[in-house]
C-alpha cells in the first residue's frame, strides 16, 4: 500500500439560498471547482487523472445523470477521464475524498480528483408517478432542497422527523440551551469574517464566472447574541434552534487533488492518515461524528492529545457543541477560520470544504495532525485525519 497525499484544494464562494449563485447550474459550479484545483498543478498531464470522484446529495435536477462526469466534460478535460458521483448526503464529498484516497493507496490510480457540489436553490420539486394513468385526485410536489421526501411508510416515525426536530431532541437530551448555541454561532461568523480579512481564503476560493460574489455570502460580521436572541424558533414554539444558530441553505462546490507520492509536481499539503465512518439512530445523526472521529484517530495511530486542528461541519450549533463536549479537545482548535453556520452548507460540497480548509490550516500553522468531520442525515458521520507534510 502506498500513501495518499492532498496536493491542492479549491472551492467556490458559498452562496445563500436564492442569492448570488442562484443563476448558476450545479454542473457549472462543479466544473469551476474542478478546473480551479487542477489549475494549481499546471504541469499535470490531465490524461494521468485515473478517476474523478464527486459528491452530490440531491441529484434530482440539473445535477442528475452523474454530475461528476458532467463536470469533467464541462471543464474541458480529456474525454478519457472517467468520473463517478456518490451520495452520502451531507458527507458526500468527504466520502468522495475517502474513496479517492483508497484508490490511490491501493495503486488503482496515481492521481484522483475528489470533490462535490450542491445548488440547494436550484433543487427541483418532484412528485411520484401515479400507479395508473390519469389519476383523478391532486398530487403534491415535494421540494428536494433538504430533508426527507417520499418517505417509505415502513420507516418508524421517530426516524423520519425533520433535521431540526432531530436536533431539538439532542438539545433537550444533553441540556444544550439557546444562549450557548447562539454564542457558538456568533463565534462562527466572527472567525469566518476574520479569516477572510486575514487572507486565509485567498488561496482556496475562486470566483464563479458570471456571478458577482467574492466572499462567502452568508457571513454576518455584525451579528450579535442580542440580534440572534430576537429570532423565533424554527421547529418548536419553545425550541432552541433558529435560522441564526443553524447552517443556511447554500450553493457551492469544492474540489481536492489527491495522489501518490511524487505523482503531482507540487509539494503535498498533507497525507491522508486515517478514515472513519459511524452510524446510529437516524434522529441522532448530529452525534455520529463522535465515533467516526475516534475511529479515524485510531486508524491513524494517534490520540486526541496529538490533534492541533479540527474542522467540524456546523450543520447546527447544538450538534456541533454535542460533538465537542464528547471529544477531549480544546474548543479553540475547532473551526478557527469559521464554520458552516457562517460560511454555508451546500450539502454535497461541505466535506471537501472542511478537508481542504484543514489542509491549509495545518500548512499555515505548521502543526502536524488535524481532523475533519461531518454529520450526515439518516444517522451517519465521517471523519478523516490529515498529517501535515508541507
Amino acid at each position: 500500500m502506498t500513501s495518499c497525499f492532498v496536493y491542492a484544494a479549491a472551492r467556490t464562494p458559498f452562496g445563500r439560498f436564492g442569492g448570488a449563485l442562484a443563476g448558476v447550474r450545479p454542473d457549472d459550479l462543479a466544473a469551476t471547482a474542478l478546473s480551479a484545483v487542477l489549475a494549481k498543478a499546471p504541469g499535470l498531464d490531465h490524461d494521468r487523472i485515473g478517476d474523478v470522484v464527486w459528491g452530490c446529495a440531491n441529484q434530482a435536477g440539473e445535477d442528475n445523470r452523474n454530475v461528476g462526469r458532467m463536470a469533467v466534460l464541462l471543464a474541458g478535460l480529456p474525454v478519457g477521464v472517467p468520473a463517478t458521483t456518490i451520495n452520502r448526503l451531507c458527507g458526500s464529498s468527504l466520502d468522495a475524498a475517502m474513496q479517492a484516497s483508497r484508490t490511490v493507496e491501493s495503486g488503482d490510480a496515481d492521481v484522483v480528483v475528489a470533490g462535490g457540489v450542491e445548488s440547494m436553490t436550484r433543487a427541483p420539486w418532484v412528485m411520484p408517478k401515479p400507479s395508473r394513468a390519469f389519476p383523478a385526485g391532486n398530487v403534491e410536489a415535494v421540494s428536494t432542497a433538504l430533508g426527507w421526501r417520499l418517505v417509505n411508510e415502513r420507516m418508524p416515525a421517530e426516524w423520519t422527523v425533520s433535521l431540526g426536530e432531530s436536533n431539538e431532541q439532542v438539545a433537550a437530551e444533553l441540556g444544550i440551551g439557546r444562549e450557548r448555541q447562539d454564542e457558538f454561532s456568533i463565534r462562527s461568523h466572527r472567525l469566518a469574517a476574520q479569516a477572510w480579512d486575514d487572507g486565509r481564503y485567498d488561496d482556496l476560493v475562486v470566483p464563479v464566472p458570471g456571478a458577482d460574489l467574492a466572499r462567502d455570502e452568508g457571513i454576518r460580521a455584525d451579528s450579535t447574541v442580542e440580534k440572534l436572541a430576537g429570532l423565533k424558533p424554527s421547529f418548536r414554539p419553545d425550541g432552541t434552534i433558529t435560522p441564526g444558530n443553524a447552517s443556511p441553505l447554500s450553493d457551492g462546490a469544492a474540489a481536492l487533488l489527491l495522489g501518490a507520492e511524487g505523482a503531482v509536481d507540487l509539494p503535498p499539503l498533507a497525507r491522508v492518515a486515517g478514515r472513519g465512518a459511524a452510524a446510529l439512530e437516524p434522529q441522532r445523526f448530529g452525534l455520529a461524528p463522535v465515533e467516526a472521529a475516534n475511529r479515524a484517530l485510531a486508524r491513524a495511530g494517534i490520540g486526541w492529545d496529538d490533534v492541533a486542528a479540527v474542522e467540524l461541519n456546523e450543520a447546527f450549533a447544538v450538534q456541533s457543541l454535542a460533538c465537542l463536549d464528547a471529544w477531549p479537545v480544546d474548543h479553540e482548535l475547532v473551526n478557527a477560520w469559521g464554520g458552516a453556520i457562517a460560511i454555508g452548507h451546500p450539502l454535497g460540497a461541505s466535506g471537501a470544504r472542511v478537508l481542504g480548509t484543514l489542509a491549509h490550516r495545518l500548512r499555515t500553522t505548521g502543526d502536524r495532525w488535524g481532523l475533519a468531520a461531518i454529520c450526515i442525515g439518516v444517522g451517519q458521520g465521517l471523519a478523516v485525519v490529515l498529517e501535515n507534510v508541507s
